[in-house]
């Protein structure tokens, strides 16, 4: 088996150790939404990754839509980041910010007192939210954006990079997946507008595209990644006949701004639909930047498909939860610890800081 996963790469400015990727994972450990002590130690603890990106981190108190998430838009928050950052860098890792708004998916009862539940259009996302205080609830109807609301969180996604880079942080990855805010403009099941930002395939890329000019101008383009998922139905997105001819544009448009990294989202593994290969064709022809891969990857497949040249970088989900020393176990052969599921969003620091690295 061949090592180039333990090889290592430059991601525009930035030197990578290996091209081992911490994918982002929501653990809601961040009480009052700011990051603890406890938050410093678990990403400390995994910084043998050649980059990490963090849990997704609002840039607005909008999109704090789930219990126990952080931000990025009060002094607070970014001094309290400053600790994850230096935790990292101590030793010799480096780490991104995942900006996420929750957009439609969320409930007033995890928002802040000056917090609202916004979306592209007035339409329910079907399930329920967990809310600390009431227990799970069913997602209440977005109000819809107006213009000065778009131009409002374009604006609050620059500010958060700004206040990300303050806060020590080495870039910067828009969360345009999963079917949070960017991902609900992407896809008609959210977005049914009639205005420059919605009906056709160009214009529901607008919002992603207007994002990523204003974060690329506030810190740099070559600090910038974004993470997007098509084929992803989660938070009841839809599969839709343009996927192809939209994410292809969409790249294309990333790649002229000229960000770092696209990172593709692959959850066949845990049974969503797989990302047809046109598409992530049509997405690697047309952006000249770096591809992520991610999605239930092991370091033989990882291997494999770098060696085939489908990505420069691998992201690893859950083996990082229970391995803090994921890169050491990959390299080694050593087994894999498994994780608890139910921990995954508990607070506090077990089955979050307490699984043993190997002796």
């Amino acid at each position: 088996m061949s090592d180039i996963l333990f090889s290592p790469f430059k991601l525009g400015p930035i030197e990578l150790k290996n091209r081992v990727v911490m994918s982002p994972m929501t653990r809601s450990r961040s009480i009052g939404n700011v990051p603890g002590d406890i938050v410093a130690k678990y990403y400390g603890q995994r910084a043998e990754a050649g980059l990490i990106i963090t849990e997704g981190v609002s840039p607005s108190p909008n999109g704090l839509g789930y219990a126990r998430i952080p931000g990025i838009f009060s002094d607070e928050q970014v001094n309290a980041w400053k600790a994850v950052t230096e935790a990292v860098h101590a030793k010799g890792g480096r780490i991104f910010m995942q900006m996420m708004h929750t957009g439609r998916i969320g409930h007033p009862a995890n928002l802040p007192a000056n917090g609202e539940i916004i979306g592209p259009s007035a339409i329910k996302a079907a399930g329920n939210m967990w809310t600390d205080a009431q227990g799970n609830q069913p997602h209440p109807e977005p109000r819809a954006m107006t213009l000065d609301d778009i131009k409002s969180a374009i604006a609050e996604y620059a500010n958060g990079a700004k206040n990300a880079i303050k806060a020590g942080f080495d870039g910067v990855e828009l969360h345009g997946a999963n079917g949070y805010l960017i991902d609900q403009f992407l896809n008609p099941a959210a977005n049914q507008r009639s205005d420059e930002y919605g009906g056709t395939p160009e214009k529901r890329n607008r919002f992603a595209i207007e994002v990523a000019r204003a974060v690329a101008d506030a810190i740099g383009k070559e600090r910038l990644g974004i993470r997007i998922s098509p084929f992803g139905v989660f938070n009841d997105q839809v599969i839709f006949p343009e996927i192809e001819a939209q994410y292809g544009a969409l790249a294309k448009s990333l790649s002229d701004i000229g960000i770092a990294y696209i990172h593709i989202v692959d959850h066949s593994s845990m049974g969503a639909p797989k990302p047809e290969a046109a598409t992530v064709s049509a997405i690697r022809s047309n952006f000249k930047g770096a591809l992520i891969l991610s999605g239930g990857y092991d370091r033989a497949r990882a291997e494999a498909d770098l060696e085939a040249g489908k990505g420069e970088l691998v992201a690893f989900g859950r083996p990082f939860v229970s391995n803090p020393d994921l890169v050491k176990r990959m390299k080694s052969g050593a087994e894999l610890a498994a994780p608890d599921a139910s921990t995954f969003y508990t607070p506090g620091e077990k089955g979050y800081t307490d699984y043993p690295a190997l002796a």
